[in-house]
Protein backbone atom coordinates (compact mmCIF):
# COMPACT_ATOMS: atom_id res chain seq x y z
CA UNK A 1 0.00 0.00 0.00
CA UNK A 2 2.89 2.28 0.62
CA UNK A 3 3.96 1.94 -3.00
CA UNK A 4 0.56 3.02 -4.32
CA UNK A 5 0.47 6.10 -2.09
CA UNK A 6 4.00 6.95 -3.26
CA UNK A 7 2.87 6.67 -6.90
CA UNK A 8 -0.02 9.02 -6.20
CA UNK A 9 2.38 11.67 -4.95
CA UNK A 10 4.13 13.85 -7.52
CA UNK A 11 7.43 12.45 -8.82
CA UNK A 12 10.70 14.33 -8.46
CA UNK A 13 9.03 17.34 -6.90
CA UNK A 14 6.73 18.02 -9.87
CA UNK A 15 3.20 19.04 -9.16
CA UNK A 16 0.26 17.04 -10.43
CA UNK A 17 -0.54 19.94 -12.71
CA UNK A 18 2.97 19.74 -14.23
CA UNK A 19 2.66 16.00 -14.78
CA UNK A 20 -0.73 16.45 -16.41
CA UNK A 21 0.65 19.21 -18.61
CA UNK A 22 3.52 16.93 -19.71
CA UNK A 23 1.08 14.14 -20.50
CA UNK A 24 -1.16 16.47 -22.54
CA UNK A 25 1.89 17.72 -24.44
CA UNK A 26 2.97 14.17 -25.18
CA UNK A 27 -0.51 13.24 -26.38
CA UNK A 28 -0.62 16.38 -28.55
CA UNK A 29 2.60 15.33 -30.27
CA UNK A 30 1.14 11.86 -30.81
CA UNK A 31 -2.07 13.30 -32.27
CA UNK A 32 -0.09 15.53 -34.64
CA UNK A 33 2.02 12.56 -35.78
CA UNK A 34 -1.12 10.46 -36.24
CA UNK A 35 -2.80 13.25 -38.22
CA UNK A 36 0.22 13.51 -40.52
CA UNK A 37 0.20 9.75 -41.07
CA UNK A 38 -3.53 9.75 -41.87
CA UNK A 39 -3.00 12.57 -44.36
CA UNK A 40 -0.13 10.67 -46.01
CA UNK A 41 -2.23 7.52 -46.29
CA UNK A 42 -5.16 9.52 -47.61
CA UNK A 43 -2.95 11.11 -50.25
CA UNK A 44 -1.50 7.71 -51.12
CA UNK A 45 -4.99 6.29 -51.51
CA UNK A 46 -5.94 9.23 -53.71
CA UNK A 47 -2.88 8.67 -55.90
CA UNK A 48 -3.58 4.94 -56.11
CA UNK A 49 -7.17 5.63 -57.10
CA UNK A 50 -6.04 8.05 -59.80
CA UNK A 51 -3.50 5.52 -61.06
CA UNK A 52 -6.20 2.84 -61.21
CA UNK A 53 -8.51 5.17 -63.15
CA UNK A 54 -5.69 6.00 -65.56
CA UNK A 55 -4.98 2.30 -66.10
CA UNK A 56 -8.64 1.65 -66.91
CA UNK A 57 -8.64 4.55 -69.38
CA UNK A 58 -5.45 3.22 -71.00
CA UNK A 59 -6.86 -0.30 -71.15
CA UNK A 60 -10.04 0.99 -72.81
CA UNK A 61 -7.94 2.94 -75.31
CA UNK A 62 -5.85 -0.15 -76.08
CA UNK A 63 -8.92 -2.34 -76.49
CA UNK A 64 -10.54 0.28 -78.70
CA UNK A 65 -7.42 0.53 -80.86
CA UNK A 66 -7.38 -3.28 -81.18
CA UNK A 67 -11.02 -3.18 -82.28
CA UNK A 68 -10.21 -0.60 -84.91
CA UNK A 69 -7.26 -2.64 -86.20
CA UNK A 70 -9.03 -6.01 -86.17
CA UNK A 71 -9.70 -7.57 -89.58
CA UNK A 72 -13.45 -7.65 -89.02
CA UNK A 73 -13.53 -3.84 -89.00
CA UNK A 74 -11.09 -3.25 -91.86
CA UNK A 75 -12.68 -3.06 -95.28
CA UNK A 76 -10.73 -4.99 -97.90
CA UNK A 77 -11.27 -5.08 -101.59
CA UNK A 78 -12.01 -8.80 -101.91
CA UNK A 79 -12.21 -8.81 -105.66
CA UNK A 80 -9.70 -10.91 -107.52
CA UNK A 81 -8.13 -9.99 -110.79
CA UNK A 82 -6.21 -12.20 -113.12
CA UNK A 83 -2.80 -10.92 -114.07
CA UNK A 84 -1.37 -11.25 -117.55
CA UNK A 85 0.41 -14.44 -116.42
CA UNK A 86 -2.85 -16.08 -115.42
CA UNK A 87 -2.25 -15.90 -111.64
CA UNK A 88 -4.89 -14.37 -109.35
CA UNK A 89 -3.97 -11.13 -107.57
CA UNK A 90 -5.78 -9.88 -104.49
CA UNK A 91 -6.03 -6.13 -103.84
CA UNK A 92 -3.37 -5.35 -106.38
CA UNK A 93 -0.61 -7.28 -104.53
CA UNK A 94 1.83 -9.40 -106.57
Amino acid sequence: MAASSAEAQPRFGQSVKGLLSDKVGSCSVDVIALTRQVLKVSRSQELLGQAARNMVIQEDAILHSEDVKSPKNVHHNDTFTISAGGHPKECGAF
